[in-house]
Formats: structure tokens, C-alpha cells, sequence
């Protein structure tokens, strides 16, 4: 990682781009700024960027499309800052390759939090991990052993699966949608209304307080994203 890590700010509201800029100039990071979808392609494949925060309102062409572009390609982290929060729209920025979304307006430090959760998490995509360890819980991918606090704790192969795809997507929302294409496979649809169960059995394995859980948090509507804390 560089010592000030490039970051492509996509917007093209003047305020809110000079707005993000100093925020990560403040935090070390070294702002690149671009005001239309066509800009922003061109310049993260000149800027090679370590993480691109993108609006979704663009003048020339959506930011849904400039997501996809980017994925043919570019494997970096994509934080969607919009001020569309509904549903639909965040479910199909995040299938199109987006790593997570925040609503305008929104508070600096969360954002800072975010970005920085998402690039912890790209510095580690290279490592081959085998054992995923996170406070209390270690998950071994390898034996397909869990353990809460040292003592094994017995998950179904499906329970494991589920739990394994959201670990090693720590700190990113994971969709529903592809949640249950990573488990079961293409023809998942017949799962859909069991994920939810499915989900609360683990919680109930790994979870302090399942009705409060510390490692499988619930993205409202949209799906799951398994928490790592600084």
C-alpha cells in the first residue's frame, strides 16, 4: 500500500466532491476528482487508483454502468456515495461489483470508517487465507472447523458455507442475491425463504447474544455483512 493510497472521488456535484476530497486529504489519502462517468474510467486507468468512491447520478452515463466498467477490469475497492438510498438501487449497485453504499448526506467519519474497513480488506485479498480469526471466533477453511472461544462449535455444511463466504467478504456487504448463488449454486431459488433460518442458526452457534450479534450484522434489505472491527 502506498504511503498516501490514490483515491478516485466520482461526482459531479462541485460541493460535495471538493467536500470528499479534503476529507481524505485531511486523512492522509491522496484525492483524484472526476465529474463524469467517461472521466472517471479514463483516469482510473491512468491514475490506478487504490479504492474509487462513486456517485450514482452522473451527466453522461449512470454510475450503476461505470461500476460494471470498472469491474472488467479493476479489482480494487468501489464505495458507492449516492444520495439514492432505496432499496433496488443499492442492491444493484453491490451485484454490479460495488464493495459497499452509504447515503448522502453522511457523517465524515463514518465514511473514513468505511473506506478504511474496505481497503483493510483489499491489502489481504492477495493472501490465501486458511484461518480467519476474529475475536473469539476462528474459522479454519481449510479443516472447515469453527471455534468460539476455543471450544469447537458444530455448524451444518451449509451453516458453514454461509458463515465462510461472509468471513472471507469481511467488512463488505454481501447481497442476499449472491449469497445464495455462492452456497447453492445458480438454481438457488428454492432456498431463498431458508437463508434467513439458516443465518439465525449460526448466530445462535457463535453469537454472544444472537438477538444482538457482534460478527453477522443484518444490511437491512439488502443482505449480510460479516463485522471486523479496527
Amino acid at each position: 500500500m502506498r504511503e498516501h493510497p490514490k483515491i478516485l472521488v466520482v461526482d459531479d456535484e462541485e460541493a460535495i466532491q471538493s467536500f470528499v476530497a479534503a476529507v481524505l486529504s485531511r486523512a492522509g489519502y491522496e484525492p483524484k476528482e472526476a465529474s463524469t462517468g467517461s472521466e472517471a474510467l479514463d483516469l482510473a486507468e491512468t491514475a490506478q487508483p487504490d479504492a474509487v468512491i462513486l456517485d450514482l447520478r452522473l451527466p453522461d452515463k449512470s454510475g450503476l454502468e461505470v461500476c460494471s466498467e470498472l469491474r472488467r477490469w479493476y479489482r480494487g475497492p468501489i464505495l458507492v456515495l449516492s444520495g439514492l438510498g432505496d432499496e433496488a438501487t443499492i442492491v444493484a449497485a453491490l451485484d454490479r461489483g460495488a464493495d459497499d453504499y452509504l447515503t448522502k448526506p453522511f457523517r465524515s467519519e463514518e465514511f473514513l470508517a468505511r473506506l478504511r474497513a474496505l481497503m483493510r480488506r483489499a491489502a489481504h485479498d492477495d493472501v490465501q487465507e486458511t484461518v480467519i480469526g476474529v475475536g473469539a471466533l476462528r474459522i479454519d477453511l481449510r479443516t472447515r472447523e469453527v471455534q468460539v472461544n476455543g471450544e469447537d462449535v458444530h455448524l451444518t455444511r451449509t451453516e458453514f458455507d454461509i458463515l465462510a463466504h461472509l468471513a472471507s467478504n469481511r467488512d463488505r456487504v454481501v447481497t442476499s442475491e449472491s449469497l445464495l448463488r455462492a452456497v447453492w449454486g445458480p438454481h438457488h431459488g428454492e432456498y431463498a425463504q431458508t437463508l434467513r433460518v439458516h443465518v439465525g442458526h449460526i448466530r445462535k452457534k457463535i453469537e454472544r447474544n444472537p438477538s444482538e450479534p457482534e460478527y453477522v450484522l443484518t444490511a437491512l434489505g439488502v443482505g449480510y455483512r460479516f463485522y471486523q472491527p479496527d
